[in-house]
């Protein structure tokens, strides 16, 4: 067993880990603030090729695998929750169901644009009455037998990159299937299509940078080629997509639990009480020895999942307990952060309090952590948990 990783990954670590602190990092602090989309580093990451890092060359991507995918994200994370999350929900659920089930035509006109950054996608699933329980869908398309085409009403919540996309991959009730279940499918909706429009952008605890928002569809008119996948099969596709997609959200949580640690180890080493630094008492030792471990194995659990995806192996329960410890390790080692700080920790003139504010994004995004353990439940029993 090789632990290392291979010489492409280390290399690209170290590229996109030099690129954020060098580049990026100086303008964290400014949009976060300011509430601002970061437009022109989102550009940036897509003339380098990393919006589209898992997508096959000719489908506009890099071509290279899922670990390079969780790692680019960690080390994005790491330095800018905001931007991590933007390159997440692009890549995973924006670019994510077009290259599982989009047709060549599809493929070409809209993921390759996407893939290769010049556009940015995004995903609507969540309703202010479902999410995880894509059941509870009420947005619907009908078809237009007149002029053959869809016909969505309807509307989307918290959904990432609203505003920003060009291209929306969004989910809709096309009728009811034979058991009375919904029957789930799946849309490709470009920005400018007339009768959508987005109705709100949220105002969110963290990730000021990333744009949080509602869609709403009015008569929303699509052509008949713009279903992706067969009819019916958007639940099918959806599922696929989320387990992959935790994959990058746990890689994200990682990243900044990893930034927590990096400002607590050098703050517990140089600030003085009582005529020693803090971190020569055990009260704040401990917290520290408590982090290491913690990120070391949300790390180990995240390039697991990914390592099974890539090597075309189950990865769905790998996925699910990678993003259910990663993001409580998060929140715990954020939080340990300000702890370590202390009344420091608590204003914004140092970073970790942002750190916390970012992390519990993670507990909830693509499955809560309650959602998580009934993922993982169900596999390993076999039983239906409610």
């Amino acid at each position: 067993m090789d632990l290392d990783l291979s010489p492409e990954h280390a290399l690209l670590r170290s590229t996109v880990r030099d690129f954020m602190v060098n580049e990026v990092g100086p303008v964290v602090e400014e949009h976060e603030r300011e509430h601002r989309f970061p437009v022109d580093v989102v550009k940036r990451l897509g003339e380098m090729g990393w919006l589209g890092i898992p997508i096959p060359e000719d489908e506009g991507g890099a071509g290279l695998d899922t670990m390079a995918y969780a790692i680019a994200v960690e080390e994005i994370g790491r330095v800018w929750g905001s931007l991590g999350l933007i390159v997440a929900a692009h890549t995973s659920l924006g670019c994510g169901p077009l290259h599982e089930a989009g047709t060549k035509e599809q493929k070409d006109r809209y993921l390759v644009p996407m893939a290769s950054g010049r556009v940015i996608g995004a995903y609507g699933l969540t309703e202010p009455g479902a999410g995880s329980d894509a059941g509870g869908t009420r947005t619907t398309a009908r078809e237009d037998a007149a002029t053959g085409e869809w016909v969505i009403d309807g509307s989307k919540r918290f959904i990432t990159n609203a505003g920003q996309a060009g291209t929306y991959i969004i989910t809709a009730r096309t009728g009811e299937k034979a058991d009375g279940n919904a029957e789930i499918s799946a849309f490709i909706l470009p920005a400018d299509t007339p009768g959508f429009r987005v109705a709100r952008i949220e105002d969110k605890l963290g990730l000021h940078a990333s744009a949080t928002g509602e869609l709403a569809f009015d008569d929303c008119r699509i052509p008949a080629d713009h279903l992706l996948g067969h009819r019916g099969g958007g639940f099918r596709t959806f599922l696929k997509i989320l387990d992959g997609g935790r994959i990058s959200i746990g890689a994200l949580a990682v990243g900044l639990a990893q930034a927590a640690f990096d400002a607590a180890v050098p703050y517990a080493q140089t600030r003085e009480q009582f005529g020693r630094p803090i971190g020569s008492f055990q009260g704040v030792a401990f917290m520290i020895a408590d982090m290491a471990p913690e990120i070391e194995a949300a790390r180990a659990l995240v390039w697991k999942a990914a390592w099974l995806k890539d090597h075309g192996r189950d990865y769905a329960l790998a996925a699910a307990q990678a993003k259910l410890f990663a993001s409580e390790v998060s929140s715990r080692a954020t939080n340990a952060a300000i702890q370590v700080h202390g009344g420091y920790g608590y204003v914004t003139e140092y970073p970790v309090e942002r750190y916390l504010r970012d992390a519990k994004l993670t507990e909830i995004g693509e499955g809560t952590s309650q959602v998580q353990r009934l993922v993982i439940a169900r596999k390993i029993l076999g039983l239906r948990i409610l």
